[in-house]
């Protein structure tokens, strides 16, 4: 059962309700802070209800916390996951992984450089085989090499630096700046985050007041737009976001590594099977069933039910998701699902609308694995421990790239059906932070990890769990982005690929010799001040669009040329199935346009991409303009 010896807030011993009545100071923080106490209820009063369902199945459930790992074994873990795991033995180089090296920024390459320090101190302590020696592998990127003693390799200057600065940051104080909640931030997402952190330790940061529960007083970032627009995670192909969790964790890696924070990761977590289809299925499980009788489903069927049921009827129902259904009613309609969900016998307008609430949670709950997945539970809930908010937000976008594909699928869905509950606030009274409270415990706690709660900290990760919950539901829109350095390293990794580059010494040196002399040659083409080139349309049309390109000449002025030569040329149209059509006119927003081939495997452009800019980056791709798909693109 869910027993209090592993249970991590006794139910006898729940932090004390703020009541009502209680004497208040008369200072404005005194007052927001009972308030915020009182608002923690939501949280607590789900935790029950999740405990008191548990104890029925006789399972354990806890908030998420990490096992310690030997020393070496938690670096080894993360080498692999980084794609560099060819780094661990004696084993020849691998293409991919020396061309990823070539890639990374200074920081990122401080963060490898550390792991492998580590990794290789206990390999020697425990007398196995030699491992490839750090200078070997950075011998370009890091700027001074000394004559160490072999057993402490010479530490990379750049982190001797930034440790040394990050020690006097910590007896500073982080939250002398404050925010002004009503002013708009830019959110930089050119420059890789660990180097914005890198250049902020030499200033100060901006602190957000944490007692602020209110979503419009959050701040407000915006991303500003380069000449290559900005890219969402969808627009690229499966190939190239293949890439993304990789250069993203090493880049989480070195972001937490500048800010003096340990990424914690969990040991991947072993699935039960069961024998049931819907609830305790594994996702990857659930997805690859619903895609037998539906293609191209990015949402497990039975979760797009429970929440369009919600959206219908659900979503004008005072304390929706707080006030909870009946367990025996839940628990026999998840029994009735199991058997009729499939058959499309299921009648859910007979469901009461808590009661679907319920099964929302309880299919969350119920994943064999957390839906943050066991290994990157642990680093989502410490988010909450770095002070600045855009650098948290920095942190958040990097774990959700980390995601695998349907996890992250998921989880959207999920935050966006929560947005529609926090938008009909008036009729449900449910506002952000409580949403937030009420869906924490269902996302950081998790039957399969049982650890316990170091005594005191209950209150401080609940609230920092309800913390990152309205951060990702709040600025889903941003954290769903791809930054613009990522892209860019995906487009290094497939250009210096498609070289295959021979080696007969294979050291790094000379790869990276080769990669920026290649570099020299392409950056020459860039004077050109125009060009014309041809845009395909080949589902549409027979024809291809001619385009003179300028520094002017955005993705949105080509559809618009393409719909208009569509419109009064009669072009021989190939196919205008599913084409909107208004007074004659062709809808252009129907239409995207996609770059394909170069350096990239599919893009689908910003319609305020500069194509001469993108032209002079990717010279070799294609440009095909297609029709945008009917069904929503994350899903």
């Amino acid at each position: 059962s869910l027993s209090t010896r592993n249970y991590p807030w006794k139910m006898n011993q729940l932090p004390p309700k703020s009541p009502l009545a209680s004497p208040v100071s008369e200072g404005t923080n005194s007052r927001v802070e009972a308030l915020d106490n009182l608002s923690m209820d939501s949280f607590w009063l789900e935790v029950e209800n999740i405990k008191q369902s548990a104890e029925t199945e006789q399972e354990e459930c806890s908030l998420a916390d990490v096992k310690t790992q030997e020393e070496g074994e938690a670096e080894a873990e993360w080498l692999q996951d980084a794609g560099l795991s060819d780094l661990l033995g004696d084993r020849a180089s691998d293409n991919d992984n020396i061309v990823l090296l070539s890639t990374l920024t200074r920081t990122q390459a401080a963060a490898v450089q550390r792991r492998l320090d580590t990794y290789s101190r206990s390999r020697r302590r425990k007398n196995k085989h030699p491992v490839r020696d750090v200078r070997d592998i950075f011998g370009v990127v890091t700027s001074e090499e000394t004559g160490a003693k072999k057993e402490e390799p010479s530490p990379d200057p750049l982190w001797h630096n930034l440790r040394t600065a990050n020690a006097q940051r910590k007896s500073q104080d982080y939250s002398c700046t404050v925010r002004n909640p009503g002013k708009e931030e830019v959110f930089n997402m050119d420059v890789a985050y660990s180097e914005q952190a890198a250049v902020l330790l030499k200033g100060s940061f901006l602190s957000e007041p944490r007692k602020s529960k209110d979503g419009n007083a959050l701040t407000k970032f915006k991303i500003p737009k380069g000449r290559l627009g900005v890219t969402r995670i969808g627009d690229l192909s499966a190939q190239d976001m293949k890439k993304i969790p990789t250069l993203a964790l090493i880049e989480l890696t070195a972001l937490c590594d500048i800010l003096g924070f340990e990424l914690k990761r969990n040991k991947a977590a072993k699935l039960k099977t069961t024998e049931k289809r819907l609830f305790g299925v594994p996702l990857n499980t659930l997805l690859e069933n619903d895609q037998k009788l539906l293609p191209n489903t990015k949402v497990p069927l039975l979760l797009q039910a429970l929440l369009s049921c919600l959206e219908k009827r659900g979503l004008e129902t005072e304390g929706i998701l707080r006030v909870s259904g009946s367990q025996t009613r839940i628990k026999s309609l998840e029994q009735k699902l199991e058997r009729e969900f499939y058959t499309g016998l299921f009648r859910w307008e007979e469901v009461h609308q808590n009661d679907v609430s319920g099964l929302l949670k309880r299919f969350i709950r119920e994943l064999p694995a957390p839906l943050l997945t066991a290994e990157y539970l642990p680093a989502f809930a410490a988010v909450q421990n770095i002070p600045d908010l855009k650098q948290r937000l920095q942190a958040l976008n990097l774990l959700i790239l980390i995601l695998p594909e349907s996890n992250r699928n998921t989880l959207k869905a999920i935050l966006e059906f929560l947005s529609k509950v926090i938008a009909r606030e008036n009729n449900n009274k449910m506002n952000l932070w409580n949403v937030s409270t009420v869906m924490a415990p269902n996302l950081f706690m998790h039957k399969g990890l049982p650890n316990k709660i170091p005594e005191g900290k209950e209150k401080q990760l609940a609230e920092g769990a309800a913390d990152v919950v309205r951060m990702m539901i709040h600025y889903q829109d941003l954290l769903w982005t791809v930054s613009s350095f990522l892209v860019a390293q995906v487009r290094k990794l497939n250009e210096s690929n498609s070289k295959r580059y021979q080696f007969c010494d294979k050291r790094i040196k000379n790869l990276l010799r080769k990669i920026h002399a290649d570099k020299d040659k392409v950056e020459k083409n860039e004077a050109e001040p125009s060009k014309i080139v041809k845009v395909h349309a080949s589902l549409l049309l027979k024809d291809s669009l001619e385009v003179h390109l300028n520094n002017a000449t955005r993705v949105a002025d080509v559809l618009r040329q393409f719909q208009k030569n569509l419109c009064q040329n009669g072009w021989n149209i190939v196919n205008t199935v599913n084409l909107l059509k208004c007074n004659n006119s062709m809808d252009c927003t129907n239409l995207l346009l996609y770059e394909v081939g170069g350096n990239i495997g599919e893009h689908c452009l910003d319609p305020d991409t500069y194509l001469l800019d993108l032209y002079h980056i990717n010279p070799h791709a294609e440009w095909i303009i297609k029709q945008n798909p009917s069904y929503p693109r994350m899903f």
